[in-house]
Parts: C-alpha cells; structure tokens; sequence
C-alpha cells in the first residue's frame, strides 16, 4: 500500500503543497541538489564546517540527506513520496561524508545535534526533522540537547525525531510518539536511481511533512495546537510501547476546527 495512504496523506497532500511561509529544517546530511527532482525545490543551506551539498553521491551521508529530502520536498511526479515541495527546507548537514553508502547509518554527537538545533530555529525554521542516530552519549551531551529543546519550545518550533531502532522503543515514545511508515519507503537515490530503505530515519519525514501541511493550511495555528491535532487525532492510545499510527488527514480537520470562524 501507499505510504502516504496509510497515514491519510492522500486528501491533505491534494489540499496543499505546502507554504513557502513553512521552513522545515532538515539536519541531515548533504543533499544531492543537482538531482533532477530537486529541481525548483527551495533548499537553504546553513553554512557551517559541513557542506550542504554532497561531493560524493555514493557517501552514506549523501544518501541518507537526498533520501530524506526528496521525502519532504521532491517533485510531485517524482519515484518520492513528495509530501511538502513548496515548503522551503533548510538543510543544516551533521553527518560528514566519510563512509560509502552500505547501509551504514550515519551518526553525530550530542553536542553536535544540539548545535544544529539552535542553528536552524535562529535561521527561522517553523518545524525541524531529525533523522540520526547519536555517538558518545553522555550526561553533558544530554544537557546540551534538552536546552536546545528547551529553547525550541520557547520559540515554538516543532520537532520531530527519529526514535525506535534496534528496538529500542520506550513507555514515554508509546505515549507521547507516533509511528508512520518506515518499510521499504522509496525516495531519491542520490547517485540516480530511486532507493528503496526503511527504518525512523524514513519514518520521520512523514509526521514532519505532515506537519508542514497543517501549518500551510492553518498558517496562523500555534504550535502547541498544531502538536496536540496531530497526536490526539492519531489512533487511540493503550498502554504499549508501540505509539499509535499517524492520521494526517483527523488531524487537519482537528485543527480546523480549533480555528474555526
């Protein structure tokens, strides 16, 4: 099945394409921005000690951005699920291009996440996606995460994190999280032809994109209302691990009627 029928993307994604007023961060890796169904896409880089465009399609790390990015902002017509191209990404690279793309999924540190964090809500990002996996945790890295959490909560910027592999799920992402599809998704092949992978990393894309077209169609919806349609208009809750699955499409008519009149 489709993914983004399983989620109710369909009514939403034919709704709206997004709203170039609806910049999502994407940290990430580099971004194959000469792929042709980039093309026209509104990518913003925030520069930094990583560049945003790739050197080497056949890096782990430019895999793994392009894949990600054609989720979120690749044509229409594209192999891609495509789910916001008129939303403006601003791609802040974390992961360096150091390994091949054989599976490998690429990481950062703590310090290091947390630092794109606070990049891409001061660079005026509305919604960030992480997809990463973390290197040497420890108690300060920690720290520095949840005060850039922290501080995107002041700010009222969303975001959304990739949690979940190696079955590491957990009571407060049962509660609090949702699951979207993350089984053979298919996306942009930095290299050329489309990839086909699975995991958070591709799971993630689909709340964020979700999001970004909630706020495209409810531009003046708080964050806080934004956050509370799409979780409570997800399947209901039972005390599992397992969140439930995302419903996009409850969760617009949710915030509609929030904002009715």
């Amino acid at each position: 099945m489709n993914p983004v029928e399983v989620v109710k993307l369909t009514p939403l994604m034919a709704h709206t394409r997004g709203s170039p007023d609806v910049t999502v961060g994407l940290i990430d890796g580099p971004v194959a921005m000469s792929h042709p169904d980039l093309m026209g896409a509104s990518i913003r880089e925030i520069p930094g000690s990583l560049a945003g465009t790739c050197a080497s399609a056949s890096s782990a790390a430019c895999r793994h951005g392009t894949f990600v990015a054609g989720i979120l902002g690749a044509r229409r017509d594209s192999p891609a699920p495509a789910i916001c191209p008129d939303c403006p990404l601003l791609l802040r690279p974390i992961f360096a291009e150091t390994t091949l793309g054989n599976g490998q999924m690429p990481s950062a540190t703590p310090a290091e996440l947390a630092a794109a964090l606070l990049e891409c809500i001061e660079a005026g990002a509305r919604l960030i996606n992480v997809s990463s996996a973390l290197a040497d945790f420890s108690s300060t890295g920690q720290r520095a995460i949840e005060e850039a959490l922290d501080q995107a909560l002041r700010r009222g910027v969303l975001v959304v994190v990739a949690a979940g592999n190696q079955g590491t799920l957990g009571r407060s992402i049962g509660r609090r999280g949702l699951s979207a599809p993350g089984e053979e998704i298919t996306s942009l092949g930095a290299e050329g032809p489309p990839l086909t992978l699975g995991g958070t990393s591709a799971a993630a894309p689909f709340v964020t994109g979700a999001i970004a077209l909630l706020w495209s169609g409810v531009p003046h919806a708080a964050a806080r209302a934004v956050h509370g349609a799409i979780t409570h208009a997800a399947a209901p809750r039972r005390p599992t691990v397992v969140p439930p699955l995302l419903d996009a499409w409850a969760a617009y008519q949710r915030l509609r009627q929030t904002y009715a009149g």
